[in-house]
């Protein structure tokens, strides 16, 4: 997998989302700010029955590096790679022409962190080509009625993630919490919202990246693996 040198790149959050999301068969997806393409590649390869995957990314380069990578994989044919903006997502898509939207966005409000100098950066972590609120009203736009939104942002903005997705008729309907290790605070949590259905969430078992002694938790290791 090629990486941008100072841009965004492959970390756990990537692998963990690509594992928390459940794709059926006969399901219509899209990634939302693919980057570098990790984690539309990776759905490609854990679900091999989903005949295509779209994604897309507001820079052209990231889009460039993500179509290197599907030929690299062999997966040219499954993985569509195309420029696109969120918040214009009504001139690239009908509305409600998608089963499965999946995104990593921007974990910081541009409002309460310093913006990296390094536009790649900036644009991946301080959301100055969206908002939070941006991406949960684009998956609304794409996914059908009962579609669902796969999603994993950082733990301490859990209140203002569920604020939106209420807002916009997209209720939490699985919630699971990452932790570093046994005894600290959570780090992010993995979410999957549905469009217009009713209330009520299940709340999984949390993740452990590490164990008290610091090794990798079995269940992360098992993310890393494909077909299981």
């Amino acid at each position: 997998m090629h990486q941008p040198l100072h841009g965004p790149r492959i970390s756990v959050d990537t692998i963990l989302l690509s594992w928390f999301a459940k794709l059926k068969n006969d399901d219509n997806v899209i990634e939302l700010g693919t980057a570098s393409g990790a984690v539309a590649l990776i759905l490609a390869k854990r679900w091999p029955h989903v005949p295509v995957i779209r994604a897309i990314d507001i820079q052209e380069d990231l889009i460039k590096m993500a179509k290197e990578n599907a030929a690299i994989n062999g997966l040219s044919d499954r993985v569509v790679f195309e420029v696109g903006d969120i918040r214009k997502i009504h001139a690239l898509y009908p509305t409600q022409s998608f089963d499965v939207v999946v995104v990593n966005p921007p974990y910081n409000d541009i409002s309460g962190s310093r913006i990296s100098p390094k536009r790649n950066l900036a644009i991946s972590r301080q959301g100055i080509a969206c908002t939070l609120e941006d991406v949960i009203k684009a998956s609304f736009y794409l996914l059908k009625d009962k579609g669902r939104l796969y999603l994993i942002l950082r733990a301490k903005r859990i209140s203002e993630l569920c604020y939106f997705l209420e807002k916009n008729r997209m209720p939490l309907k699985r919630l699971k919490v990452v932790y570093p290790k046994p005894g600290r605070e959570a780090s992010v949590v993995l979410v999957e919202a549905r469009r217009n259905t009713g209330r009520g969430a299940c709340i999984e078992p949390p993740v452990y990246i590490c164990d008290e002694s610091g090794n990798y938790t079995p269940e992360l290791l098992s993310a890393y693996k494909i077909g299981e």
